[in-house]
């Protein structure tokens, strides 16, 4: 089930050596897929060995000094790739959703149609120029209390404490897709 969904932000300590991160270091987020679900292991650069084979993604950020920073999002490519390995698991379709108006918004991905799948449910047709492929998405939008909980979950997967070497931050709240 989606509550189960269990990712954790920047630790601030790294996963290997227990040491902590301290403002201004540099380290290295990685999302691999487990038995259990996804999973956000952080890293030092003392520490970082270069990303695992089967990981989802990775990026490389900075914790922010004393004068603070935003958050900065996830690169596109690891979005990408989290957003097709949601695909394989329909119990985080509500994520997934979420996480195609995110790439939609950013331009990312495009609407191509709608359509309605067996059940009746509303299945968007979205398309990824960057890598030349056709995705399919339901319509999945939790309900209020889901919602906080899928949202956070994003924001502590998908945003780093400090610098990235690409993007800045979206929001998805509020945003909404319909039928044509």
């Amino acid at each position: 089930m989606l509550l189960d969904f269990d990712i954790r932000s920047c630790s601030r300590r790294c996963s290997e050596t227990e040491r902590a991160l301290q403002p201004g270091d540099v380290y290295f987020s990685v999302l691999e897929e487990q038995t259990t679900g996804l999973e956000r292991l952080d890293y030092s650069v003392e520490a970082w060995q270069g990303p695992p084979e089967e990981c989802v993604g990775w990026w490389r950020s900075r914790i922010p000094g004393k004068e603070g920073g935003k958050p900065k999002l996830a690169p596109t490519e690891v979005m990408l790739n989290l957003f097709a390995a949601l695909a394989k698991r329909p119990e985080d379709q509500e994520f997934r959703y979420l996480l195609s108006l995110l790439l939609l918004r950013r331009r990312i991905l495009r609407r191509d149609d709608a359509k309605q799948n067996e059940e009746g449910r509303e299945v968007l047709e979205l398309y990824c120029k960057r890598r030349d492929e056709k995705f399919e998405v339901v319509v999945a939008e939790p309900d209020a209390k889901q919602a906080k909980l899928v949202q956070q979950r994003m924001i502590d997967l998908l945003y780093g404490d400090g610098e990235l070497t690409t993007s800045a931050s979206t929001k998805v709240a509020n945003t909404k897709v319909g039928s044509n």
